[in-house]
């Protein structure tokens, strides 16, 4: 009895770098939304455009947005930043920029900073009314 194996081999195919090239690359977006204090005139969207650029870093150097693709956009009432995924952008250091540049201008009294969604953060004012009933029945 003769026994007989058999090899199949996959040919599995390779993308070039013009195949590469033409793939999308993941860009992940954050979002500032600066509506509240804008349409009141508190806060200056291109100041603080400003700060966030001249702030941001990326491995430890600040200055480095144009060399890794991190792109900060102004709308009349929000800031988008965009930056390639593989970087690994952290939202967190945005909200904490945004809280030191509120402090800065002595703004951080009234307003907070608050995720509205997974990549998006709001400026908010702090709302006052709430505790005052309770204090005069006491």
């Amino acid at each position: 009895m003769k026994l007989t194996i058999t090899t199949s081999t996959m040919i599995i195919p390779f993308h070039t770098a013009s195949q590469q090239a033409k793939s999308k690359k993941s860009v992940v977006k954050f979002v500032i939304d600066c509506t509240q204090p804008v349409d009141d005139k508190v806060l200056d969207v291109a100041l603080f455009e400003k700060y966030l650029h001249d702030r941001i870093k990326i491995d430890g150097k600040t200055g480095a947005l144009a060399a890794n693709s991190v792109v900060i956009q102004r709308d009349r009432t929000k800031l988008t930043i965009a930056s390639p995924a593989e970087l690994g952008f952290s939202k967190r250091q945005l909200k904490y920029l945004s809280k030191r540049y509120l402090k800065k201008q002595q703004l951080r009294d009234y307003l907070r900073v608050v995720a509205a969604s997974k990549s998006t953060y709001e400026l908010r004012y702090f709302s006052i009314a709430g505790g005052d009933e309770d204090a005069d029945e006491e």
